[in-house]
């Protein structure tokens, strides 16, 4: 560790209103080290990587960057001083209706010294040179609006790495990325660690945080709660400093359903993919994981009437069940929290009391006229059966942090009562707390309908769910009961070892 930091962060504070979000918070970056900063939603974490890369003026304290004073008022200032930051929703560091060369070069198209004539040539040229060095393997003139959402967040973090930073902030990056995007990304900060870039690394996933830190600062109600940097680094020491208490993980006792609420039959969701067969009991937690790309998104909207089936039937209570759009799939007592929620889920502008409600205004309206009070009943209760942080359910959305939104998606389709109730990565983004507060309450209120939850995180499908079942190359490769479950098979499974041998 460097003598002198290259980025310091002294007494900061801000306030929104009457809410203290950071209490006078102090923090130090060294040249060459990956600082890993831990907290729970509502920590105060978004709100201060705001104020450092110029989103957000601060309400008192200082920043020093190699030793100046460093009080950015854009993000654009933030950048040319040399401090770039990849933000959670990747929806912020990309231009979606742009193609991916604009995207990587769009700093240089519009900024200080940028040539009045626009050339294409020198913009692809220019954007594979920073794809070569990101060993970004996407066709550069594809739309990005039209890429996976893995293949956008990789696009966010190149576009990033192109300033060529003095310091990286990296918030949730590998939330949509495969292993082996993750593996390359992983790679990628190790270079950049050898070439003195001073690194904030925040990230809720532990196989990211015992790969990647130099140190570990965990962060509670707006203050530093710890410091973690003794070799070997305290892990569960910064969790408990995170919480500021201790966690004790309960083992799920895994239930079993003899009545069938859902039943799919020779299923085929991709060409060429073999069919799926699967069968969901009442009261019953099934979680489906496997890695990015192996077709859980589609499998959860096909199930939800969004996409159709290439072959199969479906039932639904013993009757036959083919919705042919999201409406029809709610009707019919389906309901899906999708994975993008920014893109398919929140609506910023409203507040949580009509986040919650927006699916279901018909039934909570009578000759067209809401029922004001049982909107407001409805929210409240969510509120406090999910411990969504907040001052009430009139906030917006877009004041709360990203697993506070994340719970008011899932109260959404929680508020009224489903058959079928299916969740694409849930707990994406999402601190440990409030997975567990989010997984509790699933198995809770679990009775009365089938859960099905699509993880990528096999720790995730362990903590939360009575089976498991393994999807690979666009089918199911394996079943196990969340008792004494074989790791070794299942991480085969996940790997597609089974299916292949197989074939």
């Amino acid at each position: 560790m460097g003598a002198d930091a290259v980025f310091r962060v002294e007494g900061l504070r801000k306030s929104f209103g009457q809410n203290e979000v950071l209490g006078g918070i102090s923090l130090d970056l060294f040249a060459g080290e990956v600082t890993v900063l831990m907290g729970a939603n509502g920590a105060g974490k978004s709100t201060l990587v705001k104020i450092v890369s110029g989103v957000y003026s601060h309400g008192g304290g200082t920043m020093q960057l190699a030793g100046k004073a460093f009080d950015p008022q854009t993000p654009a200032e933030a950048i040319r001083a040399g401090v770039v930051t990849v933000h959670q929703n990747i929806n912020d560091g990309v231009v979606a209706d742009l193609d991916v060369a604009t995207n990587l070069t769009l700093d240089r198209l519009s900024g200080k010294g940028a040539s009045l004539l626009f050339k294409p040539r020198n913009v692809r040229a220019e954007a594979k040179a920073v794809a070569d060095r990101m060993g970004l393997a996407i066709d550069l003139k594809a739309r990005v609006a039209d890429l996976a959402l893995a293949d956008r967040q990789m696009v966010a973090i190149a576009r990033a790495l192109a300033h060529q930073p003095k310091v990286l902030i990296l918030d949730e990056p590998t939330s949509s990325l495969s292993s082996a995007e993750a593996d390359r990304l992983f790679a990628l900060i190790d270079r950049l660690r050898a070439q003195g870039v001073a690194i904030l690394y925040i990230s809720h996933r532990m196989s990211d945080i015992r790969q990647l830190a130099d140190r570990i600062v965990s962060m509670r109600d707006g203050a530093v709660s710890g410091v973690f940097d003794r070799k070997p680094l305290d892990y569960e020491g910064a969790v408990n400093a995170m919480l500021g208490r201790k966690i004790h993980l309960d083992r799920v006792v895994a239930r079993s359903s003899a009545q069938a609420v859902f039943t799919a039959e020779s299923l085929r969701i991709a060409p060429g993919a073999k069919p799926i067969s699967m069968t969901l009991g009442t009261g019953e937690v099934v979680a489906i994981t496997g890695l990015v790309g192996v077709g859980k998104t589609a499998l959860a909207e096909t199930l939800f009437g969004v996409r159709r089936p290439l072959a199969g039937t479906m039932h639904m209570d013993g009757k036959p069940y083919a919705p042919r759009s999201a409406r029809e799939a709610i009707a019919a007592g389906a309901f899906l929290v999708a994975k993008d929620r920014a893109a398919s889920g929140i609506v910023g502008g409203f507040n949580i009391e009509r986040n919650i409600s927006l699916p279901f205004l018909k039934r909570m309206s009578g000759f067209g006229v809401m029922k004001k009070r049982a909107e407001r009943a409805v929210a409240r209760r969510q509120i406090d059966e999910l411990g969504i942080v907040c001052r009430s359910e009139k906030d917006e959305l877009s004041a709360l942090s990203g697993g506070n939104q994340q719970k008011v998606m899932v109260a959404r389709w929680m508020s009224q009562a489903s058959r079928l109730f299916i969740l694409d990565e849930p707990f994406q983004g999402v601190d440990i707390s409030a997975r567990r507060d989010i997984a509790a309450k699933l198995r809770a209120s679990a009775d009365g309908r089938a859960t099905l939850i699509f993880v990528t995180e096999i720790d995730e499908a362990l903590e939360t769910a009575d089976r498991i079942l393994v999807m690979s190359e666009h089918t199911i490769v394996g079943e196990h009961r969340n008792a004494d479950v074989d790791l070794d098979r299942l991480l085969a499974e996940v790997a597609g070892g089974p299916l292949h041998s197989a074939a």
